[in-house]
C-alpha cells in the first residue's frame, strides 16, 4: 500500500486510513502483498508507547483478569442475576474476561478458533464480501472497530458475529465456519444481556 503524501511531502494520515481501508482486505492483505515496510498509521509515538509501558508495567503485578464461574447458572437463588452483575462490571471495566464452567466442550472451542483461523486465511477475494464498518450487522470483519477515531492503529483483523438476542440464520456466517455454529448457548445469552446497555435491548430481554 502507497503512503498518502502530499505533492509538498506532507503526510496526510487520513487519506491513509481510507485507502487502506477501501482496500477490504484488512492486515492480513499487507501480509499477502509482501508487504516491506510498515505503513505509518500503524507506526506508534515512541514517546507514547514507552510512557505507557513504563506506567503499565509498574501496577502489572496488582492486576488480575476477570473469571466469570457459570457453574451456578441453573442453580436456585440469585445466582443469575450475580452472573449477570459480574459480566456487566467486566465488560464495562475491562472489556473482557475468562469464562470457566461453561460446560462447552473443548473440541467446539477448538473447531471455532481453527474456523477463524481458516476464516482470515482466504483469499482476499471471498473475505471482501463481509469487510463492513456498519455495526448493525449480525456477521462483519473489520481492520480496528476505532479505526477512525483512534491515534494508535493497531495490527489486527477481527471477524464479528452477534448470536443474540435472535438466533443466527446460519446462512448469513461464511461458509467455512457453518460447520461451527454450536455454541455455549447459556454463556452467550449471559454475556449479551449483561454487557449491553440496559436501555438498548428489547423489552422481554431486560433484567428485573
Amino acid at each position: 500500500m502507497m503512503e498518502a503524501d502530499h505533492e509538498d511531502g506532507s503526510y496526510d494520515r487520513n487519506k491513509e486510513l481510507k485507502l487502506f481501508d477501501e482496500t477490504k482486505a484488512g492486515v492480513k492483505g499487507l501480509v499477502d502483498a509482501g508487504l516491506t515496510k510498515l505503513p505509518k498509521i500503524f507506526v506508534h509515538d515512541n514517546h507514547k508507547v514507552n510512557d505507557s509501558s513504563s506506567s503499565s508495567s509498574s501496577s502489572a503485578t496488582n492486576v488480575s483478569i476477570p473469571v466469570i464461574d457459570l457453574g451456578s447458572l441453573h442453580e436456585e437463588g440469585n445466582s443469575r442475576h450475580e452472573i449477570v452483575q459480574k459480566v456487566k462490571d467486566a465488560g464495562e471495566k475491562w472489556g473482557f474476561f475468562q469464562v470457566v464452567n461453561h460446560k462447552i466442550p473443548q473440541s467446539i472451542l477448538d473447531e471455532m478458533l481453527d474456523g477463524v483461523r481458516k476464516f482470515h486465511e482466504q483469499d482476499a477475494e471471498v473475505k471482501k464480501e463481509f469487510y463492513s464498518r456498519d455495526i448493525t450487522k449480525r456477521v462483519f470483519y473489520n481492520t480496528n472497530f476505532n479505526f477512525y477515531t483512534t491515534s494508535e492503529v493497531n495490527l489486527r483483523d477481527t471477524l464479528y458475529c452477534l448470536l443474540a438476542p435472535r438466533p443466527l440464520d446460519p446462512h448469513q456466517l461464511p461458509s467455512i465456519w457453518r460447520s461451527c455454529q454450536e455454541t455455549g448457548t447459556d454463556a452467550v445469552e449471559i454475556a449479551f444481556v449483561g454487557v449491553r446497555p440496559r436501555r438498548q435491548l428489547p423489552q422481554e430481554h431486560r433484567l428485573r
